[in-house]
């Protein structure tokens, strides 16, 4: 990968290449960065150093300052990275920057939960559907602007609403199937909050989140 410099101090001409592609690796810490520097900016901090990066994302400072580095010269010595900066450029470099469109799968109390949450909306992401198969949830409100959609609609509604991620939050039987379904209408990136194995094509990516597993990682590393 070739490096993005800057020619001032602030390092703000960073986005990676087209033909660029981050390793897996960087790419998975510079989310976690951005993560932190998102909730940091929500609390109105306006520099940050690498040492508090490292407090928050576990990932050792030298690290991250040679993370960075590698698209340009962020921060100044003494100072700290600027806050609203990084964002935008850890976004331009991840490929996030601008508005993209979720589906969510589930109108039960974990989907809506998601739906009202601004777990999405802080990175750039907005769900503008949630489906369910229950007819007597369709219909029913959920948060300020969203309306649960039929399950039969949603092939009309992936090509109407650009839809790129589709979010499952439905029991562990019927994920494969919307995945499925997913993947007939062109979603190529699926989150998926069940406890299914989903089987995909190869060009489509699979995020699954497990409350469970997460906390078995996390107290190995306690117990270890």
């Amino acid at each position: 990968m070739s490096a993005h410099t800057s020619t001032d101090g602030g390092g703000l001409d960073l986005a990676a290449g087209a033909g660029d592609r981050l390793a897996l690796g960087v790419a998975a810490r510079l989310s976690r960065y951005l993560q932190v520097l998102t909730q940091a900016k929500k609390m109105g901090k306006d520099t940050i150093s690498s040492q508090e990066l490292a407090d928050y994302t576990h990932v050792n400072s030298t690290q991250i300052r040679r993370d960075l580095s590698g698209f340009g010269k962020f921060g100044k010595r003494g100072v700290g990275y600027n806050v609203d900066a990084l964002v935008s450029q850890i976004r331009k470099i991840l490929r996030t920057a601008g508005q993209h469109n979720i589906a969510l799968f589930g109108a039960g109390h974990l989907g809506r939960a998601i739906a009202g949450s601004d777990i999405f909306a802080d990175h750039g992401f907005r769900v503008v559907a949630i489906f369910d198969t229950d007819p007597d949830k369709v219909g029913d409100p959920v948060g300020d602007r969203l309306t649960v959609r039929r399950y039969d609609d949603m092939r009309r509604v992936v090509d109407e609403e650009e839809i790129v991620v589709g979010v499952l939050a439905v029991p562990t039987e019927a994920a494969q199937k919307v995945a499925d379904d997913l993947v007939e209408a062109g979603v190529r990136i699926i989150f998926n909050y069940s406890e299914a194995l989903l089987q995909v094509p190869p060009d489509v990516t699979v995020h699954t989140s497990s409350p469970a597993v997460d906390l078995l990682y996390a107290l190995y590393f306690y117990l270890t």
